[in-house]
């Protein structure tokens, strides 16, 4: 069962706060809506249709399921539990998801067969995180992966690369704090793990996983997974408005690090819950390729970002030029991260999910819930960015910052009244919203420069007048 929601951490939480005790509330509720969808996973399996399932891919799960509770048991001590850890992984979230549609395959139905040949592939990808889990905990093991894409992966661990088709299983075994990687004949690719992310090899055919250092001295690292299977969105390799997923070079993965370095500066000089929401809730991050056309006046200095409904922790961004991009980056990212854990846990409204709404954040109609996600998002920003100009020393770092606070305050006050005049919000969703409204009140304690209040008036005028011209033309 998934914890309940208090209503003094609903009203930190509207505010776009979050103390420690509310921030580790919806990480505990999120770890427990996991683990039961991964108990969902493997009760659908022991119930499908054989035709959708067949008994070797089951008796495959329930080997994994074994080896992970063996390498629970394995590594008891104060560092946690390496099979948790990977099933906590957010990219463990769109495997499980993807998993179960296909376990609801419907056999009787035209293609079914494809959809169960599918089903398999999938969930041959459970034996390399039950694997990489055993190699963490110093478990001996030996097991048949299945080469993906010409990858075959090991999470947490890296990807060896081949020349193999789909399918193609390698012999991988775990001795002595070594693994071994064999294909039929050949000469076996030695893999040392290390200790926290990625794993060493003198074979150039392996390429091990790469973690930022901790955002504070007692952070762990946090993985940028370019290696996973199911950091792609499920039907196609890009994600709306964003780039597809990214493989990274190292001069791709210095820049990322250049970036990072300053970041937990940055974050704590828009505010130190910004910082330690950071902590609390980012588990890895995900490269993105960079869109042509990126808007250049986004918050985010032109790069593009996004979150996944069912990969808790994860977000998604294109490589970040500077810090303060980067720390922009993840408070506007970890605000969908925060409100979508809040909608899960109550019920914010009933609203359907009819694009209508006027939104100065985006040029096309948005529904009830992107308005009210998209407000609370630029809210955020908007205390941020107000908060680093009134600390911040230099001049254009000042005037930048106060630029895009008037930016995204305009742009919230544009959206709010369709939000709190809404008949829709139920009792807890108003109760976050007259938070919200509070919030947005006492922006107004440090106004802008004239200048950038009316620059930052005239660009939502403009957005509405863009978007009303369209609505016109689409209606006409």
């Amino acid at each position: 069962m998934l914890p309940a929601l208090p209503d003094h951490a609903l009203t930190e939480l509207g505010r776009t706060e979050g103390g420690p005790q509310a921030l580790g509330l919806l990480v505990r509720a999120q770890d427990t809506r996991r683990l039961l969808t991964l108990r969902a996973v493997l009760d659908a399996a022991t119930e499908a249709d054989p035709r959708v399932c067949p008994p070797p891919a089951r008796r495959r799960l329930r080997e994994d399921w074994a080896l992970l509770e063996a390498a629970d048991a394995t590594a008891r001590r104060p560092a946690g539990s390496p099979a948790r850890e990977r099933l906590l992984h957010p990219l463990v979230g769109p495997w499980a998801q993807r998993c179960l549609t296909l376990l609801r395959t419907d056999p009787t139905l035209p293609g079914a067969h494809l959809r169960s040949r599918q089903l398999a592939r999938e969930l041959a990808h459970f034996s390399a995180l039950a694997a990489a889990s055993a190699a963490r905990a110093g478990l001996p093991f030996s097991v048949r992966l299945s080469v993906r894409g010409g990858v075959l992966g090991l999470p947490s661990l890296g990807a060896l690369h081949t020349s193999a088709s789909d399918g193609t299983t390698y012999e991988v075994t775990y001795r002595y704090g070594q693994l071994k990687i064999r294909d039929r004949g050949c000469v076996p690719v030695v893999v040392r793990p290390e200790r926290g992310t990625g794993a060493w090899s003198d074979d150039p055919a392996w390429t091990p996983a790469y973690a930022l250092p901790g955002l504070t001295g007692g952070a762990g690292p946090t993985p940028l997974d370019d290696l996973d299977p199911y950091r792609g969105a499920e039907g196609g390799a890009h994600y709306r408005g964003a780039g597809g997923p990214a493989t990274l070079d190292d001069a791709e993965r210095k820049r990322w690090l250049h970036a990072w370095s300053g970041t937990a500066v940055e974050l704590r000089l828009g505010g130190e819950q910004r910082l330690t929401e950071a902590v609390a809730l980012l588990r890895c991050l995900v490269p993105l390729t960079a869109p042509p056309g990126s808007d250049p006046y986004d918050a985010t200095a032109g790069t593009c970002s996004g979150t996944r409904r069912e990969a808790f922790g994860a977000v998604l961004s294109s490589t970040p030029p500077t810090a303060p991009v980067f720390a922009a980056t993840l408070v506007h990212e970890l605000q969908h991260t925060k409100l979508l854990t809040v909608a899960q846990l109550v019920p914010l409204h009933r609203a359907g999910g009819a694009a209508r709404y006027f939104a100065p954040w985006r040029p096309d109609p948005r529904p009830f819930d992107g308005l009210l996600q998209g407000a609370y998002s630029h809210l955020a920003l908007a205390d941020f960015f107000q908060r680093r100009a009134l600390r911040v020393g230099r001049t254009a770092e000042r005037e930048s910052a106060w630029a895009v606070h008037a930016r995204c305050k305009e742009q919230v006050g544009a959206a709010l009244p369709a939000v709190v005049g809404s008949t829709d919000l139920t009792p807890q969703g108003r109760r976050l919203v007259d938070q919200m409204v509070a919030t947005y009140e006492r922006l107004d304690e440090h106004p802008p420069p004239r200048g950038h209040a009316a620059r930052a008036r005239a660009y939502v005028d403009a957005a509405r007048t863009l978007f009303a011209a369209r609505r016109m033309r689409s209606t006409g």
